[in-house]
């Protein structure tokens, strides 16, 4: 007689939720490293050789999955946040005591997984924010599309504003690969462990 595969519910909902961060994550880092590369106005200012060349999609293909990509990941994160929010605020207070010398101890492994979280964290809020400032404050959407030399001039350039959200999106992307790095096996585990659940279920349900 096979096994029965147990997951509990919290640890169900984890794995959806971390999914669909991924999810999100992954769609809106590559269409972001596509605009990086492919694209005027980005990174390299429009000196690009590789700029009106077609990768698989139209230009404007590329700029829905990556607006709608990026809406995705932030909704998710958000969700996210929602459901480790008692996590958080303990590591806050526990962190907050190590820095202070109230005696507590943290591995070094919570230690680099803390900084991890944070930068990641941090990092997503400024890649968000100047993502809102490209689909809200100038025209076209996030490329800035029909009229590319027009700047609002909102806080900073938006030259300035580019390369905020191109760097702070490439440090989240090194920080959220390190952190599904750290995680990696809970990741197997899990996926592994929901997976069989779920056939474990369709079977049983089949039988009946």
């Amino acid at each position: 007689m096979a096994r029965t595969i147990r997951i509990s519910t919290q640890t169900r909902i984890n794995w959806l939720i971390d999914a669909a961060v991924l999810l999100g994550a992954v769609t809106a880092s590559l269409t972001g490293i596509y605009f990086l590369y492919f694209t005027s106005g980005g990174y390299q200012g429009g000196r690009n050789a590789l700029y009106g060349q077609t990768l698989f999609f139209e230009r404007a293909t590329w700029s829905d999955l990556h607006i709608w990509g990026s809406v995705f990941l932030i909704a998710a994160a958000v969700v996210h946040i929602v459901f480790h929010w008692n996590w958080i605020k303990m590591m806050a207070r526990r962190y907050a005591k190590i820095v202070t010398g109230n005696g507590v101890r943290m591995s070094g492994g919570a230690k680099i997984n803390v900084a991890v979280n944070l930068i990641t964290a941090l990092s997503f809020l400024v890649v968000g924010i100047s993502g809102i400032y490209f689909l809200f404050l100038t025209t076209g959407g996030y490329e800035g599309g029909q009229n590319p030399s027009w700047d609002p001039g909102f806080i900073f350039s938006r030259t300035t504003w580019d390369l905020i959200h191109t760097w702070s999106g490439v440090i989240m992307i090194i920080t959220g690969l390190i952190h599904f790095a750290i995680h990696w096996r809970w990741v197997v585990n899990v996926t592994k462990r929901f997976f069989q659940s779920l056939g474990q279920s369709k079977r049983s349900a089949l039988q009946k």
